[in-house]
Protein backbone atom coordinates (compact mmCIF):
# COMPACT_ATOMS: atom_id res chain seq x y z
CA UNK A 1 0.00 0.00 0.00
CA UNK A 2 1.55 2.99 -0.75
CA UNK A 3 1.53 6.59 1.82
CA UNK A 4 -0.57 9.26 0.49
CA UNK A 5 1.68 12.11 2.82
CA UNK A 6 5.45 11.73 3.62
CA UNK A 7 7.11 14.28 5.72
CA UNK A 8 10.31 13.94 3.19
CA UNK A 9 10.75 14.40 -0.38
CA UNK A 10 13.50 15.33 -3.02
CA UNK A 11 11.40 18.73 -4.03
CA UNK A 12 14.04 19.65 -6.38
CA UNK A 13 12.05 21.88 -8.94
CA UNK A 14 10.25 25.15 -7.89
CA UNK A 15 9.20 28.64 -8.56
CA UNK A 16 12.33 30.07 -9.62
CA UNK A 17 14.47 32.35 -12.20
CA UNK A 18 17.82 31.73 -11.81
CA UNK A 19 18.84 29.86 -8.86
CA UNK A 20 22.03 30.99 -7.62
CA UNK A 21 25.27 29.11 -7.81
CA UNK A 22 27.69 27.46 -10.37
CA UNK A 23 25.99 25.57 -13.00
CA UNK A 24 27.14 21.92 -14.39
CA UNK A 25 27.18 21.53 -18.14
CA UNK A 26 23.46 19.81 -18.52
CA UNK A 27 24.66 15.87 -20.29
CA UNK A 28 24.61 13.16 -18.42
CA UNK A 29 23.64 9.98 -18.93
CA UNK A 30 20.02 8.96 -19.31
CA UNK A 31 20.40 5.48 -18.49
CA UNK A 32 22.14 5.71 -15.32
CA UNK A 33 20.45 8.71 -14.51
CA UNK A 34 17.47 6.39 -14.39
CA UNK A 35 19.15 3.84 -11.76
CA UNK A 36 20.30 6.66 -9.74
CA UNK A 37 16.54 8.26 -9.52
CA UNK A 38 15.53 5.09 -7.55
CA UNK A 39 15.64 7.17 -3.99
CA UNK A 40 13.35 10.18 -5.65
CA UNK A 41 10.69 8.25 -7.10
CA UNK A 42 8.99 7.25 -3.92
CA UNK A 43 7.66 10.91 -4.03
CA UNK A 44 8.80 12.11 -7.85
CA UNK A 45 6.73 8.89 -9.47
CA UNK A 46 3.48 8.92 -7.87
CA UNK A 47 1.00 11.43 -9.02
CA UNK A 48 -0.36 14.16 -6.50
CA UNK A 49 1.82 12.45 -3.59
CA UNK A 50 2.13 15.78 -0.72
CA UNK A 51 4.48 16.52 1.74
CA UNK A 52 3.03 16.60 5.25
CA UNK A 53 3.74 19.41 6.99
CA UNK A 54 3.62 22.19 5.53
CA UNK A 55 1.34 20.16 3.46
CA UNK A 56 2.01 20.85 -0.64
CA UNK A 57 2.35 18.31 -3.21
CA UNK A 58 5.81 17.55 -3.89
CA UNK A 59 6.75 18.69 -7.58
CA UNK A 60 6.46 16.98 -11.11
CA UNK A 61 10.12 16.81 -12.44
CA UNK A 62 9.11 14.66 -15.89
CA UNK A 63 10.27 16.43 -18.33
CA UNK A 64 11.71 19.81 -16.54
CA UNK A 65 14.80 21.14 -17.61
CA UNK A 66 18.22 19.55 -16.86
CA UNK A 67 20.37 22.77 -16.44
CA UNK A 68 17.25 24.11 -13.40
CA UNK A 69 17.71 20.29 -12.28
CA UNK A 70 21.26 20.33 -11.63
CA UNK A 71 20.79 24.20 -10.15
CA UNK A 72 18.66 23.12 -7.76
CA UNK A 73 20.21 20.24 -6.74
CA UNK A 74 23.56 22.00 -6.27
CA UNK A 75 21.33 24.70 -4.21
CA UNK A 76 20.06 22.00 -1.70
CA UNK A 77 23.41 21.08 -1.43
CA UNK A 78 24.62 24.01 -0.24
CA UNK A 79 21.92 25.20 1.17
CA UNK A 80 22.78 28.39 -0.60
CA UNK A 81 19.63 29.60 -1.59
CA UNK A 82 17.33 26.74 -0.74
CA UNK A 83 16.75 24.61 2.71
CA UNK A 84 15.72 21.68 2.92
CA UNK A 85 16.33 19.21 5.82
CA UNK A 86 15.67 15.56 3.20
CA UNK A 87 16.26 17.16 -0.04
CA UNK A 88 19.83 18.46 1.38
CA UNK A 89 20.65 15.23 2.83
CA UNK A 90 20.17 13.58 -0.92
CA UNK A 91 21.71 16.20 -2.52
CA UNK A 92 24.52 16.27 -0.72
CA UNK A 93 25.44 12.29 -1.10
CA UNK A 94 25.33 13.64 -5.14
CA UNK A 95 28.51 13.80 -7.31
CA UNK A 96 28.44 16.08 -9.96
CA UNK A 97 27.83 13.24 -12.50
CA UNK A 98 25.46 12.03 -10.43
CA UNK A 99 23.49 15.02 -10.90
CA UNK A 100 23.86 15.38 -14.49
CA UNK A 101 22.57 12.22 -14.96
CA UNK A 102 19.76 12.21 -12.56
CA UNK A 103 18.87 15.44 -14.46
CA UNK A 104 19.56 13.98 -17.71
CA UNK A 105 17.02 11.40 -17.23
CA UNK A 106 14.22 13.68 -15.60
CA UNK A 107 14.15 15.97 -18.32
CA UNK A 108 13.89 13.09 -21.24
CA UNK A 109 9.99 12.99 -20.22
CA UNK A 110 7.70 14.43 -22.94
CA UNK A 111 3.82 13.88 -22.28
CA UNK A 112 0.51 15.67 -21.49
CA UNK A 113 0.24 16.32 -17.56
CA UNK A 114 -2.72 15.12 -16.00
CA UNK A 115 -5.46 16.82 -15.16
CA UNK A 116 -4.72 19.70 -12.67
CA UNK A 117 -7.17 20.69 -10.30
CA UNK A 118 -6.70 24.24 -9.19
CA UNK A 119 -8.67 26.41 -6.48
CA UNK A 120 -7.40 30.29 -8.04
CA UNK A 121 -8.40 31.70 -11.11
CA UNK A 122 -6.36 31.20 -14.34
CA UNK A 123 -7.58 33.71 -15.93
CA UNK A 124 -6.55 36.56 -13.23
CA UNK A 125 -3.13 34.39 -13.11
CA UNK A 126 -3.02 34.74 -17.11
CA UNK A 127 -3.00 38.37 -16.76
CA UNK A 128 -0.92 39.17 -13.54
CA UNK A 129 1.92 36.77 -14.95
CA UNK A 130 1.57 39.52 -18.22
CA UNK A 131 1.65 42.13 -15.90
CA UNK A 132 5.11 40.94 -13.84
CA UNK A 133 6.73 39.71 -17.11
CA UNK A 134 6.94 36.38 -15.84
CA UNK A 135 6.97 34.89 -19.72
CA UNK A 136 10.67 36.58 -19.80
CA UNK A 137 12.21 33.74 -17.79
CA UNK A 138 8.98 30.74 -18.12
CA UNK A 139 7.65 31.26 -21.02
CA UNK A 140 3.89 32.98 -21.45
CA UNK A 141 2.56 29.72 -21.13
CA UNK A 142 5.61 28.50 -18.35
CA UNK A 143 6.83 26.45 -21.55
CA UNK A 144 9.84 27.96 -21.83
CA UNK A 145 13.03 27.27 -23.86
CA UNK A 146 15.70 24.69 -22.27
CA UNK A 147 18.10 26.91 -20.13
CA UNK A 148 18.39 27.49 -15.74
CA UNK A 149 14.96 28.80 -15.58
CA UNK A 150 12.17 26.09 -14.46
CA UNK A 151 9.41 25.18 -16.65
CA UNK A 152 6.35 25.69 -14.48
CA UNK A 153 3.51 24.46 -17.00
CA UNK A 154 1.60 21.61 -15.44
CA UNK A 155 3.51 22.01 -12.24
CA UNK A 156 1.15 21.38 -8.74
CA UNK A 157 -0.56 24.47 -7.87
CA UNK A 158 0.04 24.01 -4.20
CA UNK A 159 3.75 23.92 -4.89
CA UNK A 160 4.23 27.04 -6.79
CA UNK A 161 1.89 28.72 -3.69
CA UNK A 162 4.58 27.38 -1.63
CA UNK A 163 7.56 28.43 -3.61
CA UNK A 164 6.24 32.10 -4.10
CA UNK A 165 5.24 32.24 -0.37
CA UNK A 166 8.97 31.34 0.52
CA UNK A 167 10.47 34.25 -1.88
CA UNK A 168 7.94 36.69 0.18
CA UNK A 169 9.47 35.53 3.18
CA UNK A 170 13.04 34.80 2.07
CA UNK A 171 12.69 30.93 2.60
CA UNK A 172 13.71 31.20 -0.94
CA UNK A 173 16.72 33.43 -1.84
CA UNK A 174 17.10 34.67 -5.08
CA UNK A 175 17.01 38.66 -6.04
CA UNK A 176 14.61 38.61 -9.08
CA UNK A 177 11.97 36.28 -7.80
CA UNK A 178 12.20 37.80 -4.36
CA UNK A 179 11.43 41.19 -5.64
CA UNK A 180 8.56 39.83 -7.86
CA UNK A 181 6.83 37.77 -5.16
CA UNK A 182 7.37 40.79 -2.42
CA UNK A 183 4.37 42.71 -4.65
CA UNK A 184 2.19 39.59 -4.92
CA UNK A 185 -1.29 39.43 -2.81
CA UNK A 186 -2.51 36.27 -1.59
CA UNK A 187 -4.51 36.33 -4.09
CA UNK A 188 -2.18 36.91 -6.78
CA UNK A 189 -0.29 33.95 -6.04
CA UNK A 190 -2.92 31.75 -6.17
CA UNK A 191 -4.04 32.66 -9.70
CA UNK A 192 -0.56 32.83 -11.09
CA UNK A 193 -0.26 29.31 -9.74
CA UNK A 194 -3.83 28.19 -10.93
CA UNK A 195 -2.81 29.57 -14.52
CA UNK A 196 0.61 27.55 -14.40
CA UNK A 197 -0.81 24.57 -13.19
CA UNK A 198 -3.69 24.54 -15.73
CA UNK A 199 -1.65 24.50 -18.71
CA UNK A 200 -1.81 21.00 -20.32
CA UNK A 201 1.04 20.39 -22.10
CA UNK A 202 3.61 20.38 -18.94
CA UNK A 203 5.67 18.55 -16.11
CA UNK A 204 4.83 14.94 -15.45
CA UNK A 205 5.10 13.04 -12.91
CA UNK A 206 8.41 10.69 -13.63
CA UNK A 207 7.62 7.09 -14.47
CA UNK A 208 8.66 4.16 -16.15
Amino acid sequence: MKKKKVTWGIAVVGFCCGVSGAILAAEGDREAGKAKFFTCVGCHGIEGYSNTYPTYQVPRLGGQHAEYVISALQSYASEQGRSHGSMHGNAISLTEQDMRDIASYVAAFRSLNAANPVTGDPAEGKKKAQQAGCGACHGEDGNNEPGPNPRLAGQYESYLIKALEDYQKGVRKNPIMQGIAASLSKSDIHNLAAYYASQAKGLTVVHD
